[in-house]
């Protein structure tokens, strides 16, 4: 049986993250009234890389279901989120409606949308990716190219997301998969998990609730793996200079792997018996000024 191809691992992504979003969300509470009080999902890494947001047009790259979007318009910026679910854009622009927090939340397959904004000549101040995005790129070349067209001249790319050398670990932290992937796709059949089940309230800031139980996803999905090496080269190749890199020895929110130890500010760690090594990683690469 031949590889499927790169739209046909897409739109299996999409089912996926289609039937898994409802679950994720069942267990967060209150999310419009945690962001009407003033809330935040954000985390200080990617304050600190993005900079100052006030009145800057941000597109939101892969934004789920909007919670870390709509914390930036809290910070005052000029907000647009696209993602490949169906059901994360809906619950987004449920999400800003009832926390009167305005947002352009947009369901489209991410290299279409970088397509669709170069014929509007659409351009943003800042492009931002964040926690689990990388992982579902199947073209970095086009990835990058995309961010650097839609960037004004003088623009910046914030990312934070989980390191490539904590995804050749398997959830037992034992050495299973190439850490060189050169982003050939690994097929996961159990699809989208409930990872906020499993990692309780410090994923859920808004406060936890028991939501979904037992969730299965029948929808399998593709990752590819890529290594920080291939990330950094092609932001490079696409014109972008990169600025600032960090590598950070936990993760935020998540638990990546079993017995995983949490501490302060929802930093989640590996058991204390073994090695640390980079779980995050964060960047700023900014497109230059024209001549």
């Amino acid at each position: 049986m031949s590889e499927p191809t790169k739209r046909q691992m897409h739109e299996a992504n999409r089912e996926s993250w289609n039937t898994a979003t409802p679950a994720h969300s069942s267990h967060k509470r209150d999310q419009a009234g945690f962001l009407r009080r003033g809330g935040s999902t954000l985390f200080p890494e990617e304050i600190e890389l993005l900079g100052d947001v006030v009145d800057r047009r941000l597109v939101h790259l892969q934004c789920n279901a909007g919670q870390d979007t709509l914390s930036l318009a809290q910070l005052g910026a000029i907000v647009t989120g696209v993602d490949i679910s169906d059901e994360a854009i809906r619950l987004a622009g449920e999400l800003s409606g009832e926390a009167g927090i305005p947002a352009t939340f947009l369901r489209a397959d991410l290299y279409e949308w970088f397509e669709a904004a170069r014929n509007r000549d659409e351009q943003f101040d800042i492009a931002f990716c964040s926690y689990g995005s990388i992982c579902w790129l199947s073209d970095l070349g086009r990835w990058a190219a995309g961010i650097s067209a839609v960037l004004v001249p003088g623009g910046r790319f914030a990312a934070v997301d989980f390191h490539p050398a904590s995804m050749i670990f398997n959830e037992r932290l034992e050495l299973t998969y190439p850490y060189f992937g050169e982003g050939r796709p690994l097929e996961w059949e159990e699809g989208i998990e409930d990872y906020v089940a499993a990692s309780g309230p410090p994923l859920t800031p808004s406060g936890f609730q028991e939501g979904v139980r037992d969730f299965k996803n029948p929808h399998a999905v593709y990752e590819f793996q890529w290594h920080m090496g291939a990330i950094i080269a092609a932001l490079l190749e696409s014109g972008l200079r990169i600025e600032q890199f960090r590598e950070y020895p936990y993760s935020n929110g998540v638990k990546l792997f079993d017995n995983m130890l949490e501490r302060a500010g929802r930093r989640m760690f590996p058991p204390a018996n073994l090695p640390s090594v980079p779980l995050m990683f964060g960047l700023v690469a900014v497109k230059p000024d024209s001549a």
